[in-house]
This record gives structure tokens, C-alpha cells and sequence, in this order.
């Protein structure tokens, strides 16, 4: 694949392989002036740096969920092409726990309800679980059946304390369901009267202004939707894409989201006063494919997983990109943001193909 900088990858040279060293380990990290398009190696003691790897998933790694806030050390659930969830102890860097219930169909998406001691779990084997891991335990509470063995991620929000709403894909291609959580109850289904093709992503969102839930849709076609949950119809929809809306993700506070896809680019819009989707800036990528997109809690930083090995990192206020961060030797798949209270202990993870979890510190200033 080409590089992202004139000069070729060897430009900056890694050192040899020692004794007991992985040369997986090398890495580049370099940080983007524009117009010039000088890249500058950013030194270890930088503001971006790997901190450690995770080695033991076995299989690709799909998706990762931070839960650090809690007494007990941080925690990060990552999801595996072979239907495992590893639970990690960031503390001592190695997997608590494994648990196994998707019967070995890749998990592709992961999160907590209320704390770490309730996970939730969806697979391509068409189910999504509820896990009791408090106390040492890893016991299946319960799962129900999506019908969709697509790769569209689920999206949770919390409507009430111990109430949430979950979307998911549906079983036709182009539709979206949502549920009660922990009931369980169907609450509606969304689907396009305009044939948009399998349903790619999706995120569920609540106004500042306190009405029903929105939820925003990427199709097959390229097509950006927004839906109102109560009334059960499209509010807007823009073209925003070209190829399949691969990742999407939104910023309620500023009304901006982003999207990617498998062409060479990332692609911001906004709503405006009337809930009408806007196109924005784009940023130009040199290699075509984003597999997943994350706007930091502080709303400051995005990043990119890319097919070609490369996480990327932009500033969230104007698209400004900042740094290309390579170690993985195949395609990322999955970048989460931890949630640590001390912003100076916050971290990246990035799960790929390769079987590995990067762990970065990146623009902890605090």
C-alpha cells in the first residue's frame, strides 16, 4: 500500500531486532503540517506514544469497550472473530476472564449496563447477550435474537437510570430495531420506504432539548439518514458517500457527526436549526477504507481505524489531522477511548486483524 508521506516507509528506519525483542513492536508515529506535508517523527517521551500490547485473543480482534471509572482496576473487553470476549486488567495487562456463548460466530459489538458487572454482547450467530460478571462470575443472563448476520453494530442509550434503549439490525437488510432494556420489549422498526440498501451503522442520540431519541443511519447506498425514534420516520437523509457508510459517529453538543467508507476519504456534516443533514469538510485519505471512527468524551480528538494498517489521529474542531500512528502488520478494525475520571490517565486502544490491541497515549494534557 502507499505510504502517507513522500519517501516511502523506509524513510525513517527501524532499528534491528534485539534478542527478545517482537519487531511487531517498532513503531511510527508522525505528526502532519499542512500545506507542506512534512511529516516529523514524534518522540516516545511525546504527546502520542504506544504504551503496551496486548497479545492472547487468538483471533482478530472485532471491538473494544473501556470501563475505568469504577473502584478496581481498568478494565477493556475486546470481542474476537472466534466469538470470545477477553476481559483485560490494564493494571496487569493480561485477560481476567474469556467468556464464550456466541458459539464461536465473530462478536462484533460490546458495552456495559450500569457497571463492569453487566455486559452486553452481539454476534454475527444473530443473538445479543447480557452477562453477570459481578463477583468472579461469568454467567449468560440472557439473549434474544437480532436475525441479522450482517457486521451493523448495535448502539445503546441510557433513557432512565436502569432503563436503556438498544438499536439493532434488523432481519431485512435496510431495517433497524430497537428494544427495552432489561425488558427486553420491542419498542418500533425503522425501516426506508427508498431502497438504500443493507443497513452498515447506526447511533442512537438525545437531544439537549429533552425530546424523543434520534437516530442517525448509514446505508449501503452512501446515504446518511435521521430518524425520529417517537414518530417513526425520516427527518432528513443526505448522500454523503459514494461507497457504503462503513463507521459513523456524532457529537450531540456541537450537532456534527462523521462518516467513513471504503474510498480514500472521512466525511463531516452537520444538522442545522430544522434537523437537516449539511455536508461539510472533508479530509482526503492517501489509502481508501475506514473501518471504524471515535470522537473522544472531550470532544476534542477523532480517530480513524484504517484498512491499511494505519490509525489516524485529527483534531475534532476542524478536521485538522495530526498524526498517523503505524504498528499493526493488517487492518484495524476497532479504536475505543478509555473512560478514566483523571484525563491524564485516559488512553486509545485499537484492536486489528492481526490478533493484537495497541494501547496508546495520545494528547493527555489534561
Amino acid at each position: 500500500m502507499a505510504s502517507d508521506w513522500p519517501g516511502g516507509a523506509s524513510a525513517f528506519s527501524r532499528p534491528p531486532p534485539t534478542k527478545g525483542h517482537d519487531p511487531h513492536d517498532s513503531i511510527c508515529c508522525f505528526k502532519r503540517f499542512r500545506p507542506l506535508e512534512r511529516l516529523i517523527f514524534m518522540k516516545p517521551n511525546g504527546i502520542t506514544r504506544l504504551q503496551f500490547i496486548l497479545r492472547g485473543s487468538g483471533a482478530p480482534v472485532n471491538t473494544l469497550h473501556f470501563s475505568c471509572r469504577e473502584p478496581g482496576p481498568p478494565l477493556l473487553f475486546s470481542g474476537s472473530a472466534k466469538g470470545a470476549v477477553h476481559v483485560w486488567n490494564l493494571t496487569t495487562r493480561r485477560a481476567e476472564r474469556v467468556l464464550e456463548g456466541h458459539e464461536g460466530a465473530s462478536v462484533i459489538w460490546l458495552n456495559t449496563l450500569h457497571s463492569r458487572d453487566t455486559l452486553i454482547s452481539q454476534a454475527r450467530n444473530m443473538k445479543v447477550c447480557t452477562w453477570d460478571l459481578s463477583e468472579g462470575r461469568c454467567k449468560m443472563t440472557g439473549s434474544f435474537l437480532t436475525g441479522s448476520v450482517g457486521f451493523c453494530q448495535c448502539s445503546l442509550l441510557e433513557r432512565d437510570p436502569g432503563r436503556w434503549l438498544l438499536a439493532h439490525p434488523g432481519t431485512d437488510m435496510e431495517e433497524v430495531k430497537l428494544v427495552d432494556v432489561p425488558s427486553g420489549a420491542a419498542v418500533c422498526s425503522l425501516k426506508p420506504n427508498t431502497k438504500r440498501g443493507m443497513l452498515m451503522c447506526v447511533k442512537l442520540w438525545q437531544p439537549d432539548s429533552g425530546q424523543d431519541p434520534l437516530l442517525l443511519a448509514g446505508y449501503e447506498d452512501g446515504c446518511v439518514s435521521l430518524w425520529d425514534v417517537s414518530q417513526r420516520r425520516v427527518l432528513c437523509e443526505r448522500a454523503a458517500h459514494p461507497e457504503p457508510v462503513m463507521c459513523l459517529d456524532f457529537d450531540p453538543a456541537r450537532l456534527r457527526g462523521v462518516s467513513g467508507s471504503s474510498e480514500r476519504a472521512v466525511s463531516s456534516w452537520t444538522l442545522d436549526g430544522q434537523q437537516s443533514l449539511q455536508l461539510q469538510e472533508s479530509v482526503q485519505l492517501v489509502n481508501p477504507g475506514v473501518s471504524q471512527l471515535r470522537i473522544r468524551e472531550d470532544r476534542k480528538i477523532l480517530a480513524s481505524a484504517g484498512w491499511d494498517h494505519r490509525i489516524r489521529l485529527f483534531g475534532w474542531k476542524r478536521l485538522k489531522p495530526l498524526a498517523v500512528l503505524q504498528y499493526h502488520a493488517d487492518m484495524v478494525h476497532c479504536i475505543a477511548f478509555s473512560d478514566h475520571q483523571d484525563p491524564r490517565h485516559r488512553v486509545m486502544a485499537a484492536g486489528s486483524k492481526d490478533e493484537r490491541i495497541s494501547i496508546w497515549s495520545v494528547y493527555n494534557d489534561g
